[in-house]
C-alpha cells in the first residue's frame, strides 16, 4: 500500500484519540523499534474487531508499548478484561504508566512474562487472543490459544505477510520467516479452525475456533 493510499484511509476512518497518538509519538521517539507500534489503522481494526465479536476476555500475547492492549480495552464494557504478556521486561517502565495512567486501565492486567510458560492452566478461558510475539514461536502460540480459547472464539494473528518474505526465496534461512510460514501452513490445513488472512499493513490473520 502507498503511503498517499494509507493517509487517505487514515483520513476516512474514526479519528485517533490523543491518548493513543501521543502514545505512538513517544514510542517512535524513546524506542529503538518504535515502527513496531500497531498505529490507528491497525489499532482501529482491531477496536471494531472487538466491538463486533464482543468478547468478555481478551489474551494479548505481546504488549510492546501498550497501543493495540488500549485499543482493544476501549471496546470492552467496563467488566471485560484483556491480559496482556509481554516478555521483554525492560519495557515495562514505558509501557505500563501508559497503561495504568489511561482511560481504560480498570480493564487491562498488565503481565511480565513469557506466556508459554506463565500462563496459569487454570486461567478462565477467553473469547478472543491476538498473537504478536515472537514469530519463531508462532505455532506454540497457536496450540496455547486453542487450549484457553472458548469454542466459537477467534485468534488474531499479526504479521501473517511479514513484508512479504513469506513468498521470498532470499528468506528462506530467516528464522522469523520460517516461523510464519510455519504458522500460515498449520492453521490453513488446521480442521479445529476457519482462517483468512487480510492483507492489511504486514497480513493479520482471522482465525476461527471451530
Amino acid at each position: 500500500m502507498s503511503f498517499d493510499l494509507e493517509d487517505y484511509i487514515l483520513s476516512h476512518i474514526e479519528a485517533e484519540p490523543d491518548y493513543l497518538y501521543r502514545l505512538y509519538r513517544e514510542s517512535n521517539i524513546r524506542l529503538v523499534r518504535g515502527h513496531m507500534v500497531s498505529g490507528h489503522l491497525q489499532g482501529q481494526l482491531l477496536k471494531t474487531l472487538v466491538h463486533m465479536i464482543r468478547p468478555r476476555r481478551v489474551l494479548e500475547i505481546g504488549t510492546f508499548t501498550g497501543y493495540s492492549a488500549l485499543c482493544m480495552a476501549s471496546a470492552l464494557p467496563d467488566d471485560g478484561q484483556v491480559v496482556t504478556y509481554e516478555i521483554n521486561d525492560e519495557l515495562e517502565d514505558f509501557t505500563r504508566p501508559w497503561l495504568e495512567g489511561s482511560p481504560w486501565a480498570g480493564r487491562i492486567d498488565f503481565r511480565i512474562g513469557d506466556v508459554l510458560t506463565s500462563l496459569p492452566k487454570d486461567e478462565a478461558p477467553f473469547d478472543l487472543i491476538f498473537i504478536d510475539g515472537n514469530k519463531r514461536q508462532y505455532t506454540e502460540y497457536f496450540e496455547l490459544a486453542l487450549q484457553h480459547l472458548n469454542d466459537g472464539g477467534f485468534i488474531l494473528a499479526d504479521n501473517t505477510l511479514w513484508d512479504g518474505h513469506v513468498i521470498d526465496p532470499a528468506y528462506d534461512h530467516d528464522a522469523q520467516t520460517l516461523g510464519i510460514r510455519r504458522f500460515n501452513d498449520l492453521v490453513a490445513n488446521d480442521p479445529r479452525v476457519e482462517t483468512v488472512i487480510l492483507p492489511l499493513r504486514d497480513g493479520l490473520s482471522i482465525l476461527r475456533k471451530r
